[in-house]
C-alpha cells in the first residue's frame, strides 16, 4: 500500500472515531437500539481502517493523528451538536492538536 493511501485510510478512521463517539452519546447507555447499531459499525470501520493504515505507517505517528483527529472532531462536533461548552483554552488546545496532526504528517518515516 502506498502511504498517501494509507494517510486517506488513517484520516477516515480519524474522522469515522468521531461518528463513534457521537452515536455513542446518541445511543444513551446503548439503550437506543438503532445508535447503538451506529456505534458499533463506526467501531468496526475505523479499527479496520487504522489496522491497513497501519500496515504501511510508523504506528506511533499514525495512532496519534488518528487519536488526535478524534479528539479535535469531537470537541467541535460536541459544541455544535450538543452545546457543550467551546471556550478560547478549548479552542486553542484544539489547535495544537492540529498542529501536532500537520508536524506529524510531514515527518519523515
Amino acid at each position: 500500500m502506498k502511504a498517501s493511501t494509507a494517510w486517506m485510510m488513517l484520516i477516515a478512521a480519524g474522522l469515522i472515531d468521531v461518528a463513534w463517539a457521537l452515536s455513542m452519546k446518541l445511543s444513551q447507555g446503548y439503550t437506543r437500539p438503532w445508535w447503538t447499531a451506529a456505534s458499533v459499525v463506526t467501531l468496526i470501520a475505523f479499527v479496520w481502517l487504522l489496522g491497513r493504515a497501519l500496515t504501511a505507517l510508523p504506528v506511533g505517528s499514525a495512532y496519534a493523528v488518528w487519536t488526535g483527529i478524534g479528539a479535535a472532531g469531537t470537541v467541535l462536533i460536541g459544541s455544535m451538536l450538543f452545546g457543550e461548552s467551546i471556550t478560547p483554552m478549548k479552542l486553542g488546545g484544539v489547535g495544537l492538536i492540529v498542529a501536532g496532526i500537520v508536524v506529524l504528517r510531514g515527518a519523515p518515516a
